[in-house]
């Protein structure tokens, strides 16, 4: 795999079963790339362990005046520099295309789960977290797999060197030999405590990130309630405990990197005293000594990725957990079983009683909007479910149908094409309006008539006038990062703009004019009344204009349908309905409930006695 080749058509089934095995997943999949850079590395190390034995011929070449033996071995130093430079170019080459690809591939897996999650996702994870696995955490993970390679290289020349030591020189060699072992496991017992801080300073840092994604998101609400310095405070005290964590874990990493050079350093003069005294009885030559002494002196860079590989871990194993987190998420526990179906008809709702005709408009007034949001994703087929027994309950509900096909016994694109449900604060995306509007859709409806529908106008008046074409072409004009240059009801008209536009089988809309005016919103309920006439459409509102607008209104109270009719016969005869409608208090519609139908003429008159009194 080549940078070039990015992204992956199929970034692949990851291991989600624990971090450690997500990491071997990614590193087993690279498989190839790692074998480049572990032959590469392998060529840069022993190139350079290749260096303390001509340096040796050549300072016995000097010590015995021999010129020939003097030049073989300069030709030999020459020779393995070109290799040596070779190995690490190729090297540090192949490395950072395993740790670039290995980040793509998580971020594409990442990408894929959002996709599959939607609205689900934030409602499951902090975005803050989101925010950290896909950039910090996904730079760690990326970094093991690449240091993952150049480690295993630096083991293998690390046991090559020690075997040839013992070989050539075995009163010295079988000393370096066996010190080796001991430097590169000496760090182990610190290691526990320093990934313990490490997991501290991310985990306080996620929090930070969290706290400041909030902040942002809310930056208009807070400069009008005047929060701005409560909550930059919070910040401050949150980015000023991750700067202590982040100190206490390079405390940690300062003594791994102090016994690494400690304990190398003791080695090394041990050597040294113990080589010039069998120098100095001839024991030995002092060429074979420069060898010696210069092979363990290079030994102690190959050592370095043992430090190296303990931090990678350290860093990526609660990066990967946090990935396995996102990536494990499913929301439905039901497998597709039909394929190729495209569903028509009635959509149903076995759970609650709710039948929506096909090609009519019919509207939703729910009592309760938490189980509004529950009833809309639902109708859109694989709705979340919770996790452990929580899924096993929501096995049981029965699905959607749409005709007579199940929801969520089809696939999960073609369960969204068939049924479009659009949240009740949807998200626009950056980009221009045209690229806002540019989406899969049947082609039946042009985004003109989409924005028409949702009066648009004065939307498309403000991008007209911030329109970098000197014509003024909205189409063309870019809008900010979840459409902040605009206002909440601007948002949500351009938001069901992108709703009509994609002209679904079923289109499900959650309070769809909620930020917006009374005279916006009646014109509103006619545009989606009039562009979406003979297709399947579902609106929860409580407002009595968009209602009105409506072919057919059903009350769903305690999760189940209790009553179906026109807007106006429903708030005649049902105390409930119009106790959601008109918004009465308890004490409202105890007084104004009239005990037959021809009594809701009296109802104003009690209401305006009833407030009589009170002020008496």
């Amino acid at each position: 795999m080549q940078i070039r080749d990015l992204p992956y058509s199929d970034p692949g089934d990851p291991d989600v079963r624990s971090g450690p095995r997500f990491l071997y997943w990614l590193g087993r999949n690279q498989l190839a790339g790692q074998l480049k850079s572990l032959s590469w590395g392998l060529l840069h190390q022993l190139g350079i362990a290749g260096l303390p034995v001509t340096v040796g011929l050549a300072v016995q070449a000097v010590i015995d005046r021999s010129g020939a033996r003097l030049a073989l071995a300069g030709g030999l130093i020459v020779a393995l520099g070109i290799l040596i430079a070779v190995g690490d170019t190729m090297l540090h080459r192949t490395a950072v295309t395993n740790w670039i690809t290995a980040a793509a591939r998580v971020q594409q897996l990442l990408a894929r789960k959002t996709a599959e999650l939607g609205s689900a996702l934030t409602r499951r994870v902090a975005a803050g977290e989101v925010v950290a696995v896909s950039t910090g955490d996904v730079e760690k993970i990326g970094w093991f797999v690449e240091a993952l390679s150049r480690f295993a290289a630096a083991a293998i020349a690390l046991v090559v060197i020690c075997v040839g030591l013992a070989f050539y020189l075995p009163s010295l060699g079988v000393m370096v030999a066996l010190a080796m072992p001991v430097l590169a496991l000496a760090v182990l017992p610190l290691l526990p405590r320093a990934t313990r801080r490490a997991d501290e300073q991310r985990e306080k840092a996620g929090k930070a990130t969290e706290l400041a994604s909030d902040t942002v998101a809310g930056l208009r609400v807070l400069r009008g309630i005047g929060g701005e310095q409560l909550f930059l405070g919070r910040y401050r005290r949150a980015s000023q405990e991750v700067r202590g964590a982040a100190v206490r874990s390079a405390r940690m990493w300062a003594l791994i990197s102090a016994v690494q050079v400690l304990l190398p350093g003791i080695l090394l003069i041990s050597l040294v005293w113990y080589g010039a005294t069998l120098a100095r009885d001839g024991h030995i030559d002092v060429g074979q000594l420069v060898t010696v002494y210069s092979a363990a002196t290079l030994m102690l860079f190959p050592l370095r990725h043992f430090e190296e590989i303990a931090m990678a871990y350290s860093f990526s194993r609660p990066s990967a957990q946090r990935a396995v987190r996102v990536l494990s998420l499913r929301r439905s526990s039901r497998e597709a079983t039909v394929e190729g179906v495209t569903p028509s008809g009635d959509l149903y709702d076995p759970a609650t009683g709710l039948m929506a005709p096909r090609g009519q408009f019919t509207a939703i007034v729910c009592g309760d909007p938490d189980e509004a949001g529950l009833l809309a994703e639902r109708l859109g087929g694989h709705a979340e479910t919770g996790e452990e027994d929580g899924e096993k309950a929501s096995a049981k509900v029965p699905s959607v149908l749409l005709g007579a096909v199940a929801l969520d016994e089809i696939p999960l694109d073609a369960a969204r094409a068939a049924v479009l449900v659009q949240d009740k604060d949807p998200v626009l995306l950056s980009g221009t309006l045209q690229e806002l509007l540019d989406i899969p859709s049947s082609g039946l409806v042009t985004a003109e008539a989409a924005l028409e529908a949702a009066q648009c106008g004065d939307v498309l008046s403000a991008l007209a006038q911030a329109s970098p074409d000197k014509d003024g072409d909205p189409m063309r004009t870019r809008i900010t990062e979840r459409g902040r240059s605009l206002s909440g009801g601007q948002r949500q008209r351009l938001a069901l703009a992108r709703s009509l536009v994609t002209d679904p089988e079923a289109l499900v809309l959650d309070e769809p004019t909620s930020a917006v005016d009374s005279h916006t919103e009646a014109r509103v309920a006619a545009g989606i009344a009039k562009l979406r006439r003979g297709r399947t459409t579902v609106a929860f509102a409580s407002s009595p204009l968009l209602l009105d607008a409506a072919d057919r209104v059903v009350l769903v109270h305690a999760g189940t349908v209790v009553a179906v009719g026109d807007h106006r016969d429903l708030l005649r005869t049902e105390p409930r309905y119009r106790a959601v409608v008109t918004r009465e208090t308890d004490d409202e519609a105890a007084v104004s409930a009239p005990d037959t139908v021809t009594d809701i003429e009296a109802v104003p008159a009690m209401k305006s006695i009833q407030k009589i009194e009170e002020r008496a």
